[in-house]
C-alpha cells in the first residue's frame, strides 16, 4: 500500500513561505527582527518569578536590560547577576549567550542542516550573512573572501564543532583548578562550564558572588580564560580556515592574516601600555611583583577587546588607562566572531589606506594582495556609524546624568556599543532612563553597523550614469 501524503496546514505553509521570502529579500531586516523577537522572549522568561532568587517578579528594566545583554553577549548588568537570578535564571542566561554568541541566523542554519542534512540556497545565504555582513546587502558580492558561498555548509559544521570543542576544552582546564580551590565537584563542573561559555562568547558574566576574586592572581585560571576569549574573538571564518590549514600559512586568506596579526598587535601593545600606565597606581598594580604585573597587563588587554572579565576595579584606573581601554573596546574583535566593536580588520583597512596614501600609491595592498576600494568605503562607514552611535549615547547619558564624570559615562557607552561588558560602575548605579539608553546602545552595537545600514537601504542600485567630478579640500 502506498503511504498517504502528509497533509500540511495551508496557513502554516503560507506563513513559512512568507518568512522565507522576507528573509531572502531583506536579510538585514530579518536579522534585526529575529534579534528583537529573541529579546522579547528572554525578557518574558526573566520576568517569571522563578527566574529570581527572591521568587518575585523583577522590574521591567532589569528584565529587559538582562535580556539584551544576554542576547547581545555584552556582560553589562543592572543587578548582581550571580545572586539576583536563580538557578533557572542562570540556565536562561547560559542558553541566551550561546544563541547570541553563535549568531541567530547561523544557529538556525545549523539546526536546519542537522534536521534535513542539506542546505538550500536561501539557508546558505542567511548563514553567509552572519559570516560576512556584506551579504546582508542586495546585489552581487565578490567571492574573493575568507569563506565562499559554496563553503557555507562546511563553515556551519566548523562553528558547531568549535563551540563544543573549545568550550569543553576550556571547562576541562578550569575544572581541576576549581577542585584545588576547594569547590565541590558538582559546583566545580557547573562553574567551569559556565566560565568557559562566558569566555568563548566574550560575555564576562560570573556564576558566583565572589566572581574572579579566588583566582585573581592565578596564572593558570586567567591564562585559560584569555585563551577562550581570544578564540571566540578571532571569528568563525578564521577558525574554519585554521582548522583546514593550520600548518600551511600560505593558504591562509588575507582576512585570516589581517585578523590574527592585528589581534596580536593590539593584545601585546595594550599589555605594554597598561604595564607602564598602571605601574605606580596604588589601587591597581603598585606593589605587585613583575610576573603579576605582566599577567594582569595581558589579562586587561585581552578582556578590554570584548572579554568582559575583570580582576581589577576599572573605577580605580588612571584616566589614561581608561582611554586605552576605550580604544581597545571600540575596536573589538574579529568579524563574524562573538566579540563586538568595529572589528580588527576595519582598523587594519584604515591603516593600510593611510599607508598607501603616505606612499603615494593608488591601491591598498597587504600580504601580496590588493584590496578593492569598496572595502575601504565600508570600513569608513563602519567607523562613522560606530562613532555616531557612541557619541549620541554619551550625549544622552550626560544630559540625563549631568553630575556623572564624562570618562565613566563614555567608558560604559563604548562598552555597551562594543558589547564588551567592562564597567566603570556607572551602569548599575545609573537611573532607569540611562539604563534604557545603554540597552539600546547594546542592541545597535550587536546587530552591527553594516546590518543596520543595509536594513535602512531598500536595495543596492547601480546607476547607469555618473555626475561631473569635483574634488573638495580635505584635511
Amino acid at each position: 500500500m502506498r503511504a498517504k501524503p502528509v497533509q500540511r496546514d495551508p496557513l502554516l505553509v503560507r506563513l513559512r513561505e512568507g518568512v522565507e521570502d522576507f528573509a531572502a529579500s531583506t536579510p538585514a531586516r530579518f536579522a534585526i527582527t529575529v534579534f528583537g523577537i529573541l529579546v522579547l522572549i528572554f525578557t518574558g522568561l526573566f520576568l517569571l518569578p522563578i527566574s529570581t532568587t527572591s521568587g518575585e517578579t523583577p522590574p521591567l528594566i532589569d528584565a529587559v536590560f538582562t535580556a539584551v545583554s544576554v542576547i547581545c553577549v555584552t556582560g553589562l548588568a543592572t543587578v548582581d547577576m550571580a545572586t539576583y537570578w536563580s538557578g533557572f535564571g542562570h540556565a536562561v542566561i547560559f542558553v541566551g549567550v550561546e544563541i547570541g554568541g553563535i549568531g541567530v541566523l547561523t544557529l538556525a542554519s545549523i539546526l536546519g542542516l542537522v534536521i534535513s542534512r542539506k542546505l538550500g540556497l536561501r539557508t546558505r545565504l542567511l548563514a553567509a550573512g552572519d559570516a560576512n555582513p556584506l551579504r546582508m546587502r542586495k546585489g552581487p558580492i565578490s567571492e574573493g573572501q575568507a569563506v565562499r558561498l559554496g563553503e557555507t555548509g562546511q563553515l556551519l559544521r566548523t562553528v558547531a564543532t568549535s563551540v563544543l570543542v573549545i568550550e569543553l576544552g576550556v571547562a576541562a582546564l578550569l575544572f581541576p583548578r576549581m577542585l584545588i580551590q576547594g569547590v565541590d565537584p558538582l559546583s566545580a563542573a557547573w562553574q567551569s562550564i559556565y566560565y568557559s561559555a562566558m569566555a568563548f562568547t566574550n560575555t564576562g558574566f560570573v556564576p558566583t558572588a565572589e566572581g574572579l576574586t579566588p583566582y585573581e592572581t592565578d596564572p593558570w585560571f586567567l591564562t585559560v580564560l584569555m585563551i577562550g576569549v581570544f578564540l571566540g574573538a578571532i571569528g568563525f571564518p578564521v577558525i574554519y580556515v585554521l582548522a583546514r590549514n593550520i600548518r600551511r600559512p600560505k593558504r591562509w586568506s588575507l582576512h585570516v592574516k589581517l585578523t590574527i596579526v592585528t589581534s596580536l598587535v593590539l593584545l601585546i601593545g595594550g599589555a605594554i601600555l597598561f604595564f607602564f600606565l598602571e605601574y605606580d597606581n596604588p589601587s591597581s598594580m603598585k606593589g605587585m611583583d613583575p610576573g603579576q604585573r605582566i599577567l594582569q597587563s595581558f589579562f586587561i588587554s585581552s578582556m578590554a577587546r570584548s572579554g568582559g572579565f575583570a580582576t581589577l576595579d576599572m573605577h580605580q584606573f588612571d584616566g589614561s588607562s581608561l582611554m586605552v581601554v576605550d580604544m581597545l573596546m571600540f575596536v573589538g574583535g574579529g568579524s563574524a566572531s562573538t566579540a563586538g566593536g568595529i572589528k580588527v580588520t576595519t582598523l587594519a583597512i584604515l591603516f593600510l589606506a593611510a599607508f598607501a596614501e603616505a606612499k603615494g600609491v593608488d591601491d591598498m595592498e597587504a600580504f601580496e594582495r590588493r584590496i578593492p576600494p569598496d572595502v575601504l568605503r565600508l570600513a569608513v562607514s563602519v567607523v562613522l556609524w560606530g562613532a555616531t552611535t557612541v557619541a549620541v549615547s554619551t550625549v544622552l547619558l550626560l544630559w540625563i546624568t549631568p553630575d556623572e564624570r564624562l570618562d565613566y559615562i563614555l567608558f560604559d557607552a563604548i562598552s555597551a556599543f562594543a558589547t564588551c561588558g567592562l564597567s566603570s560602575g556607572f551602569t548599575q548605579s545609573a537611573s532607569e532612563p540611562a539604563q534604557w539608553i545603554l540597552a539600546g546602545t547594546m542592541f545597535f552595537g550587536r546587530i552591527g553597523t553594516v546590518t543596520l545600514a543595509a536594513a535602512l537601504a531598500s536595495s543596492t542600485r547601480r546607476r547607469l550614469y555618473k555626475r561631473p567630478e569635483e574634488r573638495p579640500i580635505v584635511g
